[in-house]
């Protein structure tokens, strides 16, 4: 079977089984045994396991093609940061000011600082997606940094309903302008 098999059948597996467990919920039937249900949970998380090294392969071969120097963290989030600057370092309660540019794998640019103005958020204060707050925390003021998001840390299974669809690895362009108080 192709990855692009596995890619379109593996989410409508998760729903599949997501719309079984839904309907079962409805029909007067035997209770689930809780053998059924940590089996349902451990097939979830082996589901959820395969989609997420689904979407690292996918970035490992976008970066090798564009030969990129990145690193990974341990949450699965690809990086660069350009600069290494004496600037301010971030920190969770500061403000960030970030001009940016966020764009699909395929080069669609979805939000831009020089269409929508700059980005500016509490660390640590939600808001924005978590992979954008461990972003800012890597980085000191005057770096310019470059992110690769999966799904889980970007805008998930549905997407920001707008420019960005369900389950989409983004990248990130940013640069740290400035870190306030308020």
């Amino acid at each position: 079977m192709s990855k692009l098999s596995i890619i379109t059948i593996t989410p409508f597996v998760v729903l599949l089984a997501l719309a079984s467990v839904f309907t079962q919920c409805h029909r007067k039937s035997k209770p689930i045994t809780q053998e059924q249900h940590i089996a349902f949970k451990e097939n979830l998380v082996k589901a959820n396991r395969g989609l997420v090294d689904i979407d690292q392969e996918k970035i490992e071969d976008y970066v090798e093609r564009r030969n990129w120097d990145m690193s990974k963290t341990e949450t699965g989030m690809w990086y660069q940061i350009f600069g290494n600057t004496e600037g301010e370092k971030s920190e969770v309660g500061k403000v960030a000011h970030l001009k940016y540019q966020v764009s699909l794998l395929d080069g669609k640019i979805c939000y831009s600082s020089d269409s929508t103005g700059n980005l500016v958020f509490k660390i640590g204060h939600g808001g924005v997606e978590s992979g954008l707050e461990e972003a800012v925390l890597m980085m000191k003021v005057g770096d310019k940094g470059r992110f690769i998001m999966p799904p889980h840390l970007a805008y998930g299974l549905l997407g920001d309903e707008n420019n960005i669809p369900g389950r989409t690895i983004i990248v990130y362009q940013t640069e740290l302008l400035k870190l306030t108080n308020y």
